[in-house]
């Protein structure tokens, strides 16, 4: 007799806490896509955030998923998803919910399927959406006492928002986000200024495809590759003009990718940085395997929500826990 299979695919809404504004807009909900794959009585589940930045809508993802009904009812496993399936949101959730339900059945961790090490809990950055410089200094006060703040940028008065920020929280560590939206004369007037102001990195200050430039540039301020960085195809093209990668579940197409993306990513003298879209706990929990070792975490998706998921993940400050299995893996 054939095993059951069957796949629920669900639009979901969260509402965000307040709003989350970057350069290219302001957001109080977010859409996800969730995946339930079950085989014989065993679930696993997988989230999504389908991202239009890459051409990518919650329909458009939902349909993509669903197509693959067939396939995965004739045994699709992981390993097939990576070709039959390109990098992106849609194989993002399928890719994880395959892992979960195989944890589920195996009744073991994924963390252990994956031969990796025992996890760790691991310190996040906590983000601070765009504003005017008071709006900013005012939430970087109210989160002073985080060790590392994330500052989304990307405008002509960025020096005047770091100023703030950093008033706001003498003693964190910040990392800013510029979302492409610098030019190479910003970079090189801003970064040593931000240096001195102690910030520590900045994300995809130029535009993806209009990035050669840092090839060719001294970077007093370490730049890491966000929109230019998908999977391990990316990672040649990256090579003299990033420092750090940042590593998004929704980009690499799964953790399968992400976990070969880290390691060859390493082995070609990137630092990484593990980042994510703004999701739930249920997208964070995958993500928290690849940060394991990152010298970057950005996981802090669910503190910039209003709700989160039944069984969330467990933040202590600004230290993520090890995500519960009655969540995932």
């Amino acid at each position: 007799m054939p095993a059951a299979i069957l796949l629920d695919v669900r639009d979901e809404r969260f509402a965000v806490a307040g709003a989350f504004t970057i350069s290219r807009g302001s957001r109080t909900e977010i859409r996800v896509v969730t995946v339930t794959h079950s085989h014989d009585g065993s679930k696993g589940r997988g989230e999504c955030v389908p991202y239009a930045r890459y051409g990518e809508t919650v329909e458009g993802v939902m349909e993509a998923i669903r197509a693959v009904e067939g396939d995965l009812a004739a045994g699709l496993d992981r390993q097939g998803l990576q070709s039959l399936m390109p990098a992106g949101a849609a194989r993002n959730a399928l890719d994880c919910a395959l892992w979960d339900l195989e944890a589920r059945r195996a009744g073991m961790p994924v963390w252990q399927l994956a031969g990796l090490s025992t996890p760790r809990p691991v310190e996040t950055a906590y983000t601070l959406s765009l504003g005017t410089p008071e709006e900013m200094r005012a939430a970087a006060a109210r989160n002073a006492t985080r060790p590392l703040l994330k500052v989304k940028l990307g405008t002509d008065s960025d020096l005047e928002r770091i100023e703030a920020v950093r008033a706001g929280a003498p003693a964190a560590r910040i990392i800013v986000d510029a979302n492409e939206g610098w030019t190479l004369a910003q970079y090189q007037a801003l970064a040593p200024v931000f240096v001195r102001l102690g910030v520590a990195l900045v994300e995809q200050p130029l535009p993806a495809g209009a990035d050669d430039a840092l090839a060719s540039i001294s970077r007093p301020l370490p730049v890491c590759a966000d929109e230019s960085c998908h999977d391990r195809a990316s990672l040649s093209s990256l090579k003299g003009k990033y420092d750090v990668v940042n590593i998004k579940l929704d980009k690499t197409g799964g953790l399968t990718e992400a976990l070969a993306m880290a390691r060859e990513a390493e082995a070609m003298g990137f630092e990484i940085m593990t980042g994510c879209m703004l999701g739930t706990s249920l997208a964070m929990a995958p993500a928290f395997l690849v940060a394991q070792g990152a010298a970057y975490v950005d996981l802090d998706g669910p503190l910039l929500l209003a709700a989160d998921r039944d069984v969330p993940v467990e933040y202590v400050g600004s230290q993520m826990q090890v995500p519960q299995r009655g969540l995932w893996g």
